[in-house]
């Protein structure tokens, strides 16, 4: 392992412990109420988001520390005709907020030194293909910072954009590919140039540097549209091009099957008007 390769992955983890800690930060302040609200996500509480980023991390740190095991796990839950990945097998314990809270903590706990001792090269599987360690810290951010969004959205709170958004929305423009094949789709072979500002202000670009398909705006619309938080029509983003507009119009950073964005003036901060 490279000093550099060591060095990112560790940065990449921080990057996940800060966004955990930050929702950490608006849960611990939560009404018994508003653990029981039902967000915009498949009718999920709030708790029931909790939950599933808690089942999630520990299939994770097995996934990490055993890859057999949870292969041989995940393999037999799609032989069995289940899916294989959801709130948990049992479904959300009967547990009190405060009790899945610390679970959760602890599963953050196990799951970041299990990720910062694996080489850079390792492949870690999942229920997608395999990724690489760095991809798969950026998986993990990308989810515990969507479901966070879902369960802002759900109790009416606004959160602070950072610039820990960068690794989401590089997920999101390497995912172009893979939102079309998902579907049974071809991608386009056009080229894209994305080019979004970052919540300090600076200039984050991928792709084509000038392109007839393009994607521009703010980095947090992007990643709201990517991690199907938002529909496109909600957000500031400027689409332009046939295959810029195919890409957005179903764009899916997460592994799984296919998802449908929610449409148009579906999810937004609860309370919001308009």
């Amino acid at each position: 392992m490279t000093e550099q390769a060591r060095a990112a992955q560790q940065a990449d983890l921080a990057l996940l412990a800060a966004e955990a800690a930050d929702l950490d930060a608006t849960l611990v302040t939560l009404t018994q109420a508003e653990w029981d609200v039902v967000t915009g996500f498949k009718g999920w509480r709030v708790f029931d988001h909790v939950h599933h980023l808690n089942f999630s991390d520990l299939q994770a740190a097995e996934a990490a520390v055993d890859p057999k095991a949870f292969c041989a796990r995940r393999d037999a839950r799609r032989a069995a005709g289940g899916p294989s990945q959801t709130l948990g097998p049992d479904g959300p314990p009967d547990i009190p907020p405060a009790a899945l809270l610390a679970r959760w903590r602890a599963g953050l706990a196990d799951l970041i030194p299990a990720l910062a001792a694996l080489e850079p090269g390792v492949r870690v599987p999942w229920f997608g293909p395999d990724m690489s360690v760095r991809a798969f810290v950026t998986a993990r951010l990308m989810e515990t910072w969507a479901h966070g969004q879902t369960i802002h959205d759900a109790v009416g709170r606004r959160r602070i954009a950072t610039d820990r958004l960068r690794p989401i929305c590089e997920l999101g423009w390497r995912t172009l590919g893979w939102s079309f094949r998902n579907r049974g789709l071809e991608p386009p072979a056009a080229p894209v140039s994305v080019r979004l500002t970052a919540p300090s202000g600076a200039v984050w670009t991928w792709g084509a540097a000038v392109a007839e398909n393009s994607v521009t705006g703010p980095a947090e619309d992007f990643a709201l549209v990517v991690c199907q938080c938002r529909n496109l029509a909600d957000t500031g983003l400027q689409v332009s091009g046939p295959a810029a507009e195919a890409w957005m119009a179903i764009a899916q950073c997460f592994a799984g099957v296919p998802a449908d964005p929610p449409a148009p003036g579906e999810r937004r901060v609860r309370g919001d008007l308009g």
